[in-house]
């Protein structure tokens, strides 16, 4: 019997190896970044008590949105699970589906923000991310006192703030933030599948695989794919080509050519325009 708050299935799926220096001949290492609470134990030192991490997934995607999580974890965890944590891109997704209703069960507050393919393609990746990062924040009750933040700054919220190089690794509640962002995406992407069969988006996620592209170059871009992204501008540029081969021959019929019309003096020719 697991106590509260553990994970009993957890070791069933033992971290993966990974391509490094580590088991000689083989070339294999478990060695993942293990995130730590150094980030928040400096700031509660400093009298910070409500620390949320941030991040953001789906930002290569070639279709569906950017979502990012912003999560408020306790100060303290004592449960077997809290040394799973890893980057949402080390873990299975089986494992990362495990961990999520752990992640949310212990936290403070959570929040999510998606931001749709749309506003990508008007404003750009980044800024759709820190707009996604941004709605995350709104939505956490209890607000935050700080922020951490995978690699980004947000100009646009009025908290301090810290940009962390590689804080999905090495700190504990962006992590945490990765892994909800990542699952909340990937259940949206299954949805979305079901609308627009044919590109298996619940298998790749809107990622850039060669099935999705060969799928992609099949079928042409659905809906939700980010005109703003190889290969899919160049997809769309070349529809819109074939397009006009096909109506060229019509324009013939659209030529300008004079017609009457009558005036105040009688008839006179003018040409159509």
């Amino acid at each position: 019997m697991s106590k509260r708050g553990e994970a009993p299935l957890l070791n069933i799926f033992p971290l993966p190896l990974i391509k490094g220096k580590g088991i000689k001949g083989m070339g294999l290492t478990t060695n993942y970044l293990k995130p730590s609470f150094t980030e928040e134990k400096n700031l509660a030192a400093q009298g910070y008590q409500l620390i949320a991490g941030v991040d953001e997934v789906g930002r290569g995607a070639l279709a569906g949105p950017v979502v990012a999580a912003a999560v408020i974890m306790p100060g303290e965890i004592k449960a077997r699970w809290v040394t799973e944590v890893r980057d949402s891109k080390q873990l299975s997704p089986i494992r990362r589906e495990l961990l999520s209703p752990y992640i949310q069960k212990t936290a403070i507050s959570v929040g999510i923000g998606v931001v749709s393919h749309k506003v990508i393609d008007a404003h750009g990746i980044v800024r759709a991310s820190q707009l996604a990062m941004k709605s995350a924040i709104n939505k956490l009750s209890p607000p935050p006192q700080y922020l951490l933040i995978d690699y980004m700054h947000l100009p646009d919220v009025a908290l301090p703030q810290k940009g962390v190089i590689d804080g999905d690794s090495l700190c504990f509640s962006i992590a945490c933030a990765s892994i909800l962002a990542k699952v909340a995406r990937d259940h949206l992407m299954v949805r979305l599948d079901r609308v627009y069969s044919g590109y298996r988006l619940a298998e790749n996620k809107g990622y850039c695989t060669e099935e999705h592209v060969a799928r992609l170059s099949r079928l042409g871009p659905s809906p939700i794919h980010r005109r703003s992204f190889q290969p899919v501008k160049d997809l769309v540029c070349s529809s819109y080509q074939e397009e006009f081969k096909r109506a060229k021959p019509l324009f013939q019929y659209l030529s300008p050519s004079p017609f009457k019309e009558r005036g105040i003096k009688g008839e006179r020719l003018i040409p159509f325009h």
